[in-house]
């Protein structure tokens, strides 16, 4: 089964759905990757998500990395197919004979991978691989196929909890319907209501040099700090890996403009007690008021508008979301689209992850900026777009393009 563009973005709009994507390690899904490592015998065994540009494990015994790049992974060919994907000696396969993760590290000779499918798309697998070369039988690969049933019903159930384990606030599907509740109250009764949706700044920087447990311990401590600086009718809830959004019941976009700089400047003035020492870190936050009649949905995204122009203004601070404000471009979105930077005449070319999309720029998200010069082009196939682009700054695996 080719992956085309069209079913390229509903596969990724589905494991978007999920927010999944660089969380923490969950016992849950550590389990089942120990539980295939013991069962098989074999060295490694991975709990594989794929999105634009690479794979990120989930869950990994035996691996020395949480991502690699997608195009070479044994588990980019498993979700091109809809049968499970078996290959007992990579040697002996001119697909991967010649692949850099077989006769390189971690040099898989053997792979099993079973397709995660939800919503009628492979977003992953549940594989096994092993550094020699083996038959695997019939029954071994029902155990496996059962296996990745489990890992399917794991996320799902995931998806519908109620509140965020590591920080209480409420899960993204929680806070959508408390939102919907709360929008439609205002609306008939003519309350005022008040959006923001915060973001950490630079929040990979913290992982990348202290560790997920540090990552935890901050997005933990920015709630409690929310939370000590909010009313207790303020709902806060999660709506991505370290993006958050709150909502501010009978409060005008003023008043909230007033409570949002209070929590800002609580959340800049501590430093945050981490298994690896104090770590300072501040938030970018966008406000927006319900308009009368508005639906929730645009509310948050003109929130969410805002948050990207306190980012692109420096971050650490609080913009509003004012109707055709000048600083704010309303054609900016969030995405989640598979791209392909092309450069060196169409000798070179990367895969990327769009993560926003305005007429004039992009932010996009690459295994490594190292090698990606200051102009080329970018290609988004799902929606028909290649644009030349010239780079605007990068950091930590983001780069920000305005195209020319």
């Amino acid at each position: 089964m080719p992956i085309t563009p069209t079913i390229e973005a509903r596969r990724l709009d589905t494991l978007a759905s999920l927010d999944i994507l660089d969380t923490p390690k969950e016992p849950a899904f550590d389990r089942l990757t120990a539980l295939s490592k013991r069962i098989f015998g074999v060295s490694m065994s991975t709990l594989t998500l794929i999105d634009g540009h690479r794979q990120w494990f989930k869950a990994e015994v035996g691996m020395a990395d949480r991502e690699t790049d997608r195009r070479p992974a044994l588990c980019s060919l498993a979700i091109a197919q809809d049968t499970p994907l078996v290959i007992p000696d990579t040697y002996e396969d001119p697909r991967v004979t010649d692949n850099v993760f077989v006769r390189g590290h971690p040099f898989i000779r053997f792979y099993a991978g079973v397709q995660l499918k939800i919503s009628g798309v492979n977003i992953g697998t549940l594989c096994v691989m092993d550094t020699k070369p083996r038959e695997f039988e019939a029954g071994e690969l029902a155990v496996l196929v059962d296996l990745a049933a489990i890992a399917v019903d794991e996320l799902l159930l995931r998806n519908l909890s109620m509140q965020c384990n590591l920080t209480g606030a409420l899960s993204r599907r929680a806070f959508r319907a408390e939102a919907q509740r709360l929008s439609s109250l205002a609306n008939r009764h003519h309350h005022k209501l008040t959006l923001a949706v915060l973001d950490v700044d630079h929040f990979k920087q913290v992982n990348d040099r202290h560790g997920h447990a540090a990552g935890d311990a901050v997005l933990a401590s920015i709630i409690a700090t929310c939370r000590n600086n909010l009313r207790g009718s303020d709902i806060i809830g999660r709506i991505g890996g370290e993006e958050f959004a709150v909502l501010l019941p009978h409060t005008d976009l003023a008043g909230a403009m007033t409570t949002l700089e209070k929590v800002r400047l609580a959340i800049a003035a501590e430093s945050v007690d981490t298994p690896c020492g104090p770590v300072p870190v501040t938030c970018s936050f966008g406000a927006a008021s319900l308009l009368p009649g508005q639906h929730f949905d645009d509310a948050l995204h003109n929130a969410d508008l805002a948050m990207y122009s306190a980012k692109s203004a420096g971050r650490n601070r609080v913009i509003a979301w004012v109707d055709a404000a000048p600083s704010i471009s309303p054609a900016r979105r969030r995405v989640f689209k598979a791209g392909q930077i092309t450069f060196n005449a169409g000798r070179s070319t990367f895969d990327c992850t769009v993560r926003t999309l305005a007429d004039d720029e992009a932010t996009i998200e690459v295994i490594s900026t190292a090698d990606i010069p200051e102009q080329f082009k970018l290609a988004i196939a799902s929606d028909g777009l290649s644009r030349a682009c010239r780079m605007l700054s990068k950091s930590d695996n983001k780069i920000d393009v305005a195209f020319v």
